[in-house]
């Protein structure tokens, strides 16, 4: 080959603040959503939903709703029960996914059909499925369908649920709990506690919330009569797990759907979920012989997708007389909902469970979870799901105990954290922390909120009139998911690479930071690297984006793909240079014989390998590919710094500055890593303060079902969030990194709430659960 001189290769290499690629797609209309999609012949589906919170279903007419100008199909349960339709599976069915009952007993797994069967039991459940030319004809037909209850009493407080005498929503159950479970050693804490100089316990509520992604759901479903194959367009976090779960609902292999999803506005963990309206799509498609598309809009978001938290707690904390932690306690009640989720039950119990102790050296845990099924919607992952529920708990005992004993809240912390020389830490619960500096985070979230200046600040306040409290919330992660992840490298002839990989990206900013691992690894502009994911076609394994995980799992499959290219590379560089492959380095987006200036760029290899007079073993595709497999986690960790202003007269708190430090591994980018943050911050402050899921006791219909009933943070309930990191590079993974998607939605409520209570002490007030409204703490102020 003949000699030449390499060029610069783009400096947007790993750490570097690089905007990111797809915003400018996005905010200029260019964006392909679900719903921007239509389909030559196209008909539409509208979801007819239960009126009644519980009731069984005497009989369904579908007989006018059938007649109806312009309709296709009416389903109900019995149509899907003839076309074979399974439940919805959940992770129950998978031994190695769940957890025992306190008494050994397996857990319950009641059958969560698309479309009810005999029975409802939530307000919004999907009773029937109508398919029309129009939306409009869809909806008009189904309020033709009459269909007779017999109402039955609701529950849908979880507490209440377990009470004697309250109705069951499964009548094949003996009572309406799904869980009992437990975790750590028993008696050990009990011992730790009985020994304790001081016990601390709390109280407290980790308040129900609705999933407020931008873009609706949407399922686009179409079916090849002569191939027998489905494609299903919508809004998931993975198409793989969306086409693996589909296909046992449809009873048929995985390879017979290719499951797609463009962009998608949000995902929060609800996403992960397969919906009713996905699988009703698919099997309407099949019937009528034409796609459908079906659309949710906000009210049936509200009603029907899968909500987040809503936990009651009793925890205590037990010290010794110099305030060292001898032992943590946490006793949670979860509500559940009417069905178990595909991840709901799980993803919480485990992870509260893992992060009991949080950063603290506590010898001593137990924890023991109950999940109570009532009158509501399912519950399932939502962004932080069981961090966010343990690490409050954690850091409300340990501001409620430094009140009670008497030592700053700061030195208690101090005195208790894990040592950076005790890495790799053991936890009481089994948790392996591979690395971390908590005191060194925490001293420097400090310094950056202008911790010992507050004084000054709350003097200005109360002379304004104002009550003005700080607060402290530590935090630690497990970041994880599935356990393995796919990605490949393909070397184009143009120059360019294009990396495929099986996580999805929607709003996490993939697209820049996976381009920019490439681009410093194979030594290539980083405009040369084109991503793509999101289409079962293209890349079938994988297993999608949810806790956290996808840098760590797809960016270390990445590395391993781009090595397997760089050998296979070398090996077609060695053929075309005639020089061993040992003399031959890879660097700067070429192969080049050590010590000259013989060099084969990476275009000219990729065309070799695709036209070029090479041994057979050499032909094809220059790529390199790697399905990445690890059991272990991460531990993402921070500290936030808060303070809250409130208004005694009204009982308004407002938060007048607020700041996060945040140990989430080696920074791919700042820019991303900051944004992250900043938006889980937005939404961890929103729980604390406004949102809440209210429900009817008596009628089990939901009271908060729009946005003028549930409230979300704006622009205007925010400060100027600033946000910092502190680098411990992760020893469990190739790349260092930790996690960043969910530490904000963690970190914030017991950071907000803690300066709450401190502002609100001087008053008497050292309790106020979440939601922390006007109204409640104008009542406690008052109390």
């Amino acid at each position: 080959m003949q000699a030449r001189t390499l060029g610069p290769v783009g400096s947007f290499g790993v750490g570097q603040p690089v905007r990111r690629v797809e915003d400018r797609r996005l905010v200029s209309g260019q964006g392909r959503f679900g719903d921007d999609f239509a389909l030559p012949g196209m008909a539409h589906g509208y979801v007819l939903r239960a009126p009644h919170a519980h009731a069984r279903i005497l009989h369904i007419d579908t007989e006018r709703a059938r007649k109806f100008k312009g309709v296709r199909a009416v389903l109900t349960a019995a149509e899907l029960e003839r076309e074979g339709v399974k439940p919805i599976p959940t992770w129950t069915r998978q031994p190695s996914s769940t957890f025992p009952n306190r008494d050994g007993s397996p857990l319950p797994d009641p059958p969560y059909y698309p479309l009810a069967r005999g029975k409802v039991r939530f307000a919004g459940e999907a009773v029937a499925f109508v398919v029309a030319n129009t939306r409009a004809r869809a909806q008009d037909a189904a309020e033709r369908i009459a269909v007779e209850y017999e109402e039955l009493a609701p529950v849908t407080d979880a507490e209440r649920a377990l009470a004697p005498g309250t109705p069951r929503l499964w009548e094949e159950l003996s009572s309406n709990l799904c869980f009992d479970t437990e975790h750590g050693d028993t008696a050990a804490t009990e011992r730790a506690f009985a020994a304790a100089a001081h016990v601390v316990k709390l109280r407290h509520v980790n308040n129900r919330l609705i999933v407020h992604y931008l873009e609706p759901r949407v399922a686009l479903a179409a079916y090849d009569t002569a191939a027998e194959r489905w494609t299903l367009r919508c809004g998931t976090q993975s198409v793989q797990r969306q086409r693996l779960v589909l296909s046992q609902v449809l009873d048929v292999p995985a390879e017979r759907i290719r499951v797609l999803a463009d962009d998608v506005g949000g995902g929060f963990g609800a996403r992960s979920f397969l919906y009713p309206e996905h699988i009703l799509a698919c099997v309407a498609a099949k019937l009528t012989g034409r796609p459908v598309k079906w659309r949710a809009d906000r009210s049936e978001n509200f009603l029907s997708d899968t909500q987040g938290r809503d936990h009651v707690f009793d925890a205590a904390l037990a010290l010794d007389a110099d305030g060292r932690f001898r032992a943590v306690r946490l006793e949670g009640l979860h509500n559940i909902g009417a069905y178990i989720s595909t991840l709901g039950h799980w993803a919480a119990a485990v992870n509260i469970m893992r992060l009991a102790t949080s950063v603290y050296a506590v010898p001593a845990a137990y924890v023991r979870l109950r999940a109570a099924f009532t009158n509501c919607a399912p519950i399932n992952a939502y962004r932080g799901v069981g961090r966010a529920e343990a690490i409050y708990a954690m850091e409300r005992l340990v501001d409620a105990a430094a009140r009670e004993i008497g030592i700053d809240r700061i030195e208690l912390r101090r005195r208790n954290f894990v040592a950076p020389e005790a890495m790799p830490y053991k936890s009481a619960v089994g948790s392996a922390y591979d690395s971390g500096e908590f005191e060194a985070v925490m001293e420097k979230a400090l310094l950056a909120a202008d911790w010992f200046g507050f004084p000054t600040r709350k003097e200005e306040a109360r002379q304004r009139g104002k009550l003005l409290g700080r607060g402290v919330g530590c935090y630690i992660e497990s970041a994880g998911g599935q356990p393995l992840e796919y990605a490949k490298l393909r070397a184009e002839p143009d120059g360019s690479v294009t990396a495929l990989v099986g996580t999805h990206s929607h709003g996490q900013g993939h697209e820049t930071s996976y381009a920019q691992l490439v681009a410093e690894r194979l030594g290539i502009p980083f405009d040369r690297v084109r991503i793509v994911y999101g289409d079962t076609a293209l890349v079938a394994k994988g297993a999608g984006t949810h806790g956290s995980r996808s840098m760590r799992m797809a960016g270390s499959a990445m590395l391993g793909a781009a090595k397997a290219l760089i050998e296979r590379g070398t090996a077609i560089a060695s053929h075309l240079l005639e020089a061993a492959a040992e003399d031959i380095e890879c660097a700067a987006g070429a192969f080049r014989v050590r010590g000259t200036d013989r060099v084969v760029t990476l275009a000219e290899a990729a065309r070799a390998a695709r036209d070029g007079a090479l041994p057979e073993t050499l032909r094809g595709e220059l790529a390199g590919d790697l399905e990445y497999r690890t059991e272990g986690l991460t531990f993402p960790n921070g500290c936030h710094v808060c303070e809250v202003e409130v208004d005694p007269e009204t009982g308004r708190a407002c938060i007048t500055r607020y700041t996060a430090v945040d140990d989430v591994g080696r920074v791919i980018n700042p820019l991303i890593v900051h944004g992250q943050a900043q938006g889980g911050i937005a939404q961890g402050a929103g729980q604390a303060l406004m949102e809440q899921v209210v429900y009817d006791r008596e009628t089990g219909q939901l009271l908060s079902g729009s946005l003028m009933d549930y409230a979300l943070p704006r622009a205007a309930d925010l400060p100027a969030i600033a946000v910092d990191t502190h680098e411990v590079p992760c020893r469990t993974n190739p790349i260092g990194v930790k996690g960043a998607g969910e530490g904000g939605a963690t970190g914030a409520p017991p950071a907000v709430i803690n300066a709450l209570i401190d502002a609100l002490a001087e008053a008497g007030v050292a309790h106020i659960d979440m939601p922390a409204t006007p109204e409640a703490v104008w009542r406690a102020l008052r109390r």
